[in-house]
């Protein structure tokens, strides 16, 4: 599933495909992902807009219009963008398709239809609405903190909380636990200032190395993060136990059995 790092990816994809572009159509082919109007209408208060530019927060992406309003791209489980000319080279499961009056064509596809597209007159009303926290690569520090302070909930399901912070999901959030050495079952009200400066510090350094490395979610190499140790019954690179999988907050869970401590 696409997080920060991936739809700081899509982002510039988008932006070298359909900034300053101008929407001379849109074709809808199954406006089960378009959640706040129907597809004809949807077409129609595109067509004829400019796309002045993008906004990413989390793993949302707002395209900017110049009518001040906003399309927000959320690609769900495995939402794509795809820019061609050939009709020939279409995604098979393209849902909806931006033609510019250039002649190239921006094919938003989702085989599983998982994904969410608004149009938005207001993107900040949209924001609070949804409660949407900062940006993990634009979290401070002291924000971070008083967030945690007195939290019961579990280590993974305060980092997977949005309205905490917005963009880390189910593969980035085990991959921090692991860098510091937490059980993703840790109670945060157990933890000590300095394990929770911790967390901060890993959540900054795994957001920046993936997005500065451009992740393209269909096709991570070989030595991408969990790539090297995710995997259940192994034994971790560095030695220290054997991976485990577990349930917490919900979601499917990698550890590794005596090196990540529970705290509670």
């Amino acid at each position: 599933m696409p997080e920060l790092p991936e739809v700081h990816n899509f982002k510039q994809y988008f932006d070298a495909a359909a900034t300053n572009q101008v929407i001379d159509r849109v074709t809808v082919h199954d406006d089960k992902i378009i959640r706040n109007m129907s597809g004809p209408v949807f077409a129609d208060v595109l067509t004829g807009r400019k796309i002045t530019g993008s906004i990413r927060r989390g793993k949302y992406l707002f395209a900017q219009l110049d009518n001040g309003h906003d399309l927000l791209l959320h690609f769900g489980m495995n939402g794509d963008l795809n820019l061609y000319q050939d009709e020939s080279d279409r995604g098979r499961f393209e849902r909806f398709a931006l033609h510019f009056t250039d002649g190239n064509t921006l094919g938003f596809e989702d085989s599983r239809k998982f994904a969410r597209i608004l149009y938005l007159e207001d993107r900040l009303d949209y924001i609070e609405q949804i409660k949407l926290g900062p940006d993990a690569l634009e979290l401070e520090e002291a924000y971070f903190l008083q967030q945690l302070e007195g939290r019961k909930t579990t280590l993974k399901g305060i980092l997977l909380n949005q309205s905490v912070v917005a963009g880390l999901g189910n593969l980035y959030v085990d991959e921090i636990c692991y860098r510091t050495r937490l059980h993703p079952a840790s109670r945060v009200n157990a933890m000590t200032l300095e394990q929770k400066k911790l967390i901060y510090r890993e959540i900054l350094a795994v957001m920046q190395y993936a997005t500065e490395n451009a992740p393209y979610y269909r096709d991570y190499p070989e030595n991408w993060f969990w790539h090297t140790w995710r995997h259940e019954g192994g034994q971790d690179p560095e030695g220290e136990g054997e991976v485990k999988i577990t349930k917490v907050a919900g979601r499917t869970t990698y550890y590794v059995e005596g090196r990540q401590k529970l705290v509670e």
